[in-house]
């Protein structure tokens, strides 16, 4: 991650953990409800299901926090704003400058299957590496 010290605008860069940082606490309430429902489940394999959520909320827990680490590092702060409609609205503030950041749910679930399929993959790789 590079530094954004002469500038006082955000760079994409900047705008994009904004956005993840703005979509992991919903990726992390999926996994929970998904954990809570395979607990309940009489399913044969929910110990391996309950293992797998859970190495994946991990992943989301320590992505969130790196995230805020770095971004208040760059000065930078992301407060909840409003949502209307289908767009959640967030302020971020930065370096002096304040902006009114929107997501629509569309963009929010494509981001969030996406970061899910990465992350699902990642478990699949540490499975083949083990076996």
């Amino acid at each position: 991650m590079s530094t954004n010290a002469g500038s006082k605008m955000i760079t994409p860069e900047e705008r994009e953990m904004v956005r993840d940082l703005i979509l992991l606490p919903y990726l992390d309430t999926m996994v929970a409800k998904s954990l809570k429902e395979i607990e309940l489940s009489g399913n044969v394999l929910n110990r391996a299901y309950l293992t797998a959520g859970r190495y994946i909320q991990k992943c989301i827990i320590q992505e969130s926090y790196q995230l805020r680490q770095e971004l208040k590092r760059r000065n930078i702060k992301v407060v909840e704003d409003t949502q209307e409609d289908f767009v959640t609205y967030n302020m971020i503030f930065y370096r002096g400058y304040q902006e009114r950041f929107g997501l629509t749910r569309d963009a929010m679930r494509t981001e969030i299957s996406l970061r899910l399929t990465r992350y699902t993959a990642e478990l699949g790789e540490a499975l083949r590496s083990q076996l």
